[in-house]
């Protein structure tokens, strides 16, 4: 097991936002959580990450408690990708995503080439290498996206947490940024992803978790979760079902 969280629950001011929610990421995986706005899957990546506490349960990583492991060794095992990052100092992109090393570097060390070699490999990976000069704060939304995704990969984790990574982009980086996610998720290592695209759900991810008003509705194959019962109870949606090669999802109503 990479990564799990045992029945985590969260409230805010007295608001249920995560109530024992049990989820596993074992090696390899490139596992999915979807669900409606306000379903409780920022929540639950955050809490994955080390980020927000849990109000209850626990959440291990490499079967130790995730409380356990220092900053530095948080980071060096788990990349957070948030949703909708910003970008708040004007430096050359090149730099910014050079920041993804800093967990692996003792004080403020400058880069040594396998630093250097794995931040290259992060630019040409998210096609973000003719960017490498820009200002980092006159990027687009979508280039935006791609360079933050760039440097979190930089940083050769263990464990890549998602949220929303296509959102901003146009189809051609949303099918690139996948296939990055895919590729990723293999050997030892694992991603979630968040996801609103269900088509691509169902076509990249080996598992899903379907959260509603903080619950889990449904866990499993792509098959098990993305059922018209499911969609129709959780986004109040009926949907035309298929598979031409690749799974595809188009909704048709609300009912």
């Amino acid at each position: 097991m990479v990564l799990q969280a045992d029945r985590v629950s969260v409230e805010k001011g007295g608001r249920p936002l995560l109530q024992a929610v049990s989820l596993q990421l074992q090696p390899g995986e490139l596992v999915g959580l979807i669900g409606p706005n306000g379903a409780g899957k920022s929540t639950l990546l955050r809490v994955l990450a080390g980020l927000q506490p849990p109000t209850s349960g626990h959440v291990t990583l490499h079967d130790k408690p995730l409380t356990r492991y220092s900053l530095r060794e948080r980071s060096r095992c788990i990349a957070w990708l948030e949703q909708g990052g910003s970008i708040h100092w004007p430096i050359p992109v090149a730099r910014l995503v050079a920041l993804g090393r800093q967990p692996h570097l003792p004080g403020w060390q400058k880069p040594a080439l396998p630093d250097q070699a794995a931040i290259e490999a992060a630019l040409h990976a998210t096609d973000t290498w003719s960017l490498r000069h820009r200002d980092a704060t006159s990027l687009s939304g979508g280039e935006r996206s791609r360079v933050l995704m760039a440097r979190a990969l930089a940083a050769n984790p263990d464990i890549l947490l998602a949220d929303e990574p296509v959102a901003a982009l146009d189809p051609g980086h949303q099918l690139q940024t996948m296939d990055l996610l895919r590729h990723f998720a293999r050997n030892e290592r694992g991603c979630i992803v968040v996801l609103h695209e269900l088509s691509l759900a169902a076509r990249y991810c080996d598992r899903l978790y379907l959260l509603h008003r903080g619950q889990l509705a449904a866990s499993g194959t792509v098959a098990e979760v993305l059922s018209q019962h499911n969609l129709q109870q959780v986004y109040g949606i009926e949907c035309h079902i298929g598979c031409d090669g690749v799974p595809w999802i188009i909704p048709l109503r609300r009912l």
